[in-house]
């Protein structure tokens, strides 16, 4: 069997025992779906044979002891466990699927990791990065403090019906549109082997029996999926004239209504939305006629969401998601 663990330890099983005592922290135990004899344990079991004798009596003989050391079993589980697609934008990097690996065998056992990201039955494919394994136990990713997973040195060393979180990374394809999914594989092997259930591996199983692969083929993959929520603006300006004759011509003293308008559009969400006009040359801005959405603004910087800068106007629309309008109205002077 591998000497792979998490970390990496080259030695017997009993070095490799200790250590799992140490990672205590770090494997959240799972429910057992029926109790298992651990792997390595000996059962003896002999027979008893009573007769009666010729002159009364009965007596006894007892056969020889059979012995049985239980073989290891090999199987394994994955789950995505993000509870649904993560959201995304084009481009964006370091964005993490969330899976946990199961030792469903009775042995401890290491397993293997790899991110299939082109698997396919998706609208984009994602670009695994990197695989991190969750090193404290939080359920959550944190740069620079979980491990990141390298094949072979730190493979996970799980105890039976032990598990651990399993971080992967990846980057969104800049051309990625608005809705569609990507999705990644996690796959999980045995260290010590897999194949079809039955498969024996003489004499590599914990506690020096056999490890024999189990109903999983001792091979597991989840899927998990990202979602692009992307989200744009469209921004139009318009202007009516009202001149002092009744009319509409652009003369000196004709008052100019400017109305600009935002409309958001995609299933995201535009953070902080702003919107900000130059009072333009030859004309006067008309103290207190800043609206948005028919509701008045003040020309000062406070509490509401436009003010007059002095130069032009400016208002905070904050967040809005696709769907979403909102109209900025305000009024110069031509000079």
């Amino acid at each position: 069997m591998s000497t792979c663990g998490f970390p990496h330890i080259n030695g017997p099983r009993t070095r490799r025992a200790a250590l799992a005592a140490l990672l205590a922290g770090t494997l959240a135990a799972t429910p057992a779906a029926a109790a298992r004899t651990p792997a390595g344990t000996i059962i003896n079991n002999n027979a008893t044979a009573t007769y009666d004798l010729p002159g009364g009596g009965t007596d006894s003989v007892t056969s020889n002891t059979v012995s049985l050391t239980v073989d290891e079993l090999l199987d394994v589980g994955i789950a995505w466990t993000d509870g649904g697609d993560v959201g995304v934008v084009p481009a964006a990097t370091g964005q993490v699927l969330t899976f946990r690996v199961t030792n469903a065998g009775n042995g401890e056992e290491a397993f293997r990791l790899t991110a299939r990201d082109n698997a396919g039955g998706d609208d984009f494919d994602p670009s695994a990065t990197s695989i991190v394994l969750d090193g404290n136990g939080n359920g959550s990713y944190e740069p620079g403090i979980d491990p990141v997973y390298v094949p072979g040195s730190n493979d996970p060393l799980l105890a039976p019906d032990g598990s651990i979180i399993v971080f992967v990374l990846s980057s969104i394809p800049a051309g990625a549109g608005d809705t569609q999914r990507g999705r990644i594989d996690l796959v999980a092997v045995a260290a010590t082997g897999s194949g079809a259930p039955g498969t024996s591996f003489a004499g590599q199983g914990q506690g020096g029996g056999n490890a024999v692969v189990g109903a999983t083929g001792a091979d597991a993959e989840d899927d998990g999926y990202y979602k692009v929520a992307a989200a744009s603006v469209a921004f139009v300006k318009s202007a009516t004239v009202a001149d002092p004759f009744g009319g509409a011509t652009q003369v000196p003293g004709a008052i100019v209504t400017y109305r600009l308008v935002a409309t958001v559009s995609g299933s995201g969400n535009l953070a902080n939305l702003r919107i900000a006009d130059a009072i333009p040359a030859g004309t006067t801005y008309r103290p207190g006629t800043l609206t948005l959405e028919g509701a008045a603004q003040t020309d000062a910087a406070d509490a509401d969401a436009g003010e007059y800068t002095g130069t032009g106007i400016a208002v905070r629309l904050g967040t809005l998601s696709g769907g979403a309008t909102r109209a900025v109205t305000f009024q110069v002077a031509i000079d």
